[in-house]
């Protein structure tokens, strides 16, 4: 079986969390590792309103083949509501509907990346967008996020470095996995960097509409930058289940490309879904929907940072993130997070080590929570579980030292 099996297939690493998750069946076992939406948010009663209204208004439609751009009624839905929130100027041809963001992920690598062409990522970054370009064979480039967003220094002397680098993927509100969010003037700073640069950049924003505090800041390079990409989704605003996002573009060039890419991928995404998601948008109160959902996971990220407050060890430090759905724990040097996930197993607490979110890096003092998929009660719980795990673990290190 391995000689027949293309390279690219076999470059392509497993998902981590898609590992972890099959061993977290266990009711028992508390789970910060998914990156999953809390169930209770999704307006179930008004999608079966929307499915049975749209079979009703559209019978067929909603049945058939149809473009590989994706709905035009709601593609246009997108554009004026991004519009709307980032003063663009946006119509339906600068949006493309995909199978969810990490569609987009993979389109973006086939028609960028040859081989050993450099891709600038945040360091560390999203492990879905590392395994959907690592196919293509890239030269990566991670450089450092600090809490005010890219390393500005380090991404000039990066573009300036290497001159094989074709785009810099960043996810600029509450990143996943750090949930840190780029200060306005970084995002400033980063595009001033571009403008003089003929590479694309990607901002991945599947977290942005879930803000619980601070403002809403502008995009990197959206209405600024030639070679600007987007990538929105609805699966943590409405649902993950139907699979659909979008990427936007005023470069329609780009757009096209990338509509080729998928075309001869899978023709277009569910047109049934993009139907029912459109008609759910246009007869709902969609801001009141989701301030619930961000009253929510406030609530929820609190709660992990107060019983992390309580139960850590003063030696781990970990982001306070204004939105999103993840936040990053960092141990003192020497402690592998990977290392003690089977003890954490042990304790029936799971968590995403550090390792698959950078490039070459094994046995990573650092962790992503996730605090949305659990009540506060189960937070309280588990984060007590894992402080007592980390207690032990920085005892055991600091012998070691000593001996």
């Amino acid at each position: 079986m391995e000689n027949l099996l293309s390279d690219r297939i076999k470059k392509t690493p497993p998902s981590f969390i898609r590992s972890i998750l099959k061993t977290a069946v266990d009711p028992q076992i508390i789970s910060f590792a998914g990156g999953l939406p809390n169930p209770i948010s999704f307006p179930q009663e008004e999608l079966l309103e929307s499915m049975q209204r749209i079979v009703k208004t559209y019978g067929s439609k909603c049945f058939q083949y149809s473009i590989t751009a994706g709905l035009p009624e709601f593609r246009q839905y997108v554009a004026e509501r991004y519009n709307k929130r980032f003063n663009l100027s946006l119509t339906y041809e600068n949006v493309l509907i995909t199978t969810g963001s990490q569609q987009a992920l993979d389109l973006i690598g086939k028609i960028f990346i040859n081989e050993n062409d450099g891709v600038i990522l945040e360091k560390p970054s999203y492990l879905g967008a590392i395994q959907a370009f690592s196919q293509y064979s890239p030269k990566f480039y991670q450089v450092e996020l600090t809490e005010n967003g890219l390393n500005t220094q380090q991404l000039e002397q990066t573009l300036e470095n290497n001159d094989n680098i074709k785009f810099i993927y960043a996810i600029p509100n509450f990143q996943n996995p750090t949930g840190l969010s780029y200060s306005a003037q970084n995002r400033k700073d980063v595009c001033d960097i571009l403008k003089s640069k003929n590479i694309a950049l990607i901002e991945d924003d599947p977290y942005g509409e879930l803000r619980f505090e601070g403002e809403q800041l502008p995009y990197i390079g959206a209405g600024k930058l030639e070679n600007s990409i987007v990538l929105g989704t609805v699966s943590k605003t409405v649902t993950p289940g139907m699979r659909t996002g979008f990427v936007i573009s005023e470069n329609k060039e780009l757009l096209r490309n990338i509509s080729v890419a998928k075309e001869a991928s899978d023709l277009h995404s569910n047109i049934y879904a993009q139907y029912l998601i459109w008609d759910y948008l246009t007869h709902n109160d969609i801001e009141t929907h989701i301030s619930k959902i961000k009253a929510l996971y406030k609530k929820q990220a609190q709660a992990m940072l107060e019983a992390m407050a309580k139960y850590f060890p003063e030696e781990v430090t970990y982001t306070k993130p204004q939105g999103g759905m993840f936040l990053w724990a960092t141990l003192p040097e020497g402690i592998s997070a990977m290392k003690l996930f089977p003890k954490a197993l042990e304790k029936r607490v799971v968590y995403v080590p550090g390792d698959p979110f950078y490039i070459n890096v094994k046995d990573a003092n650092s962790m992503r929570l996730n605090y949305t998929n659990a009540d506060c009660e189960t937070i309280d719980e588990g984060i007590k579980r894992l402080g007592n795990l980390l207690k032990d673990a920085i005892v055991e290190n600091k012998s070691s030292l000593i001996s």
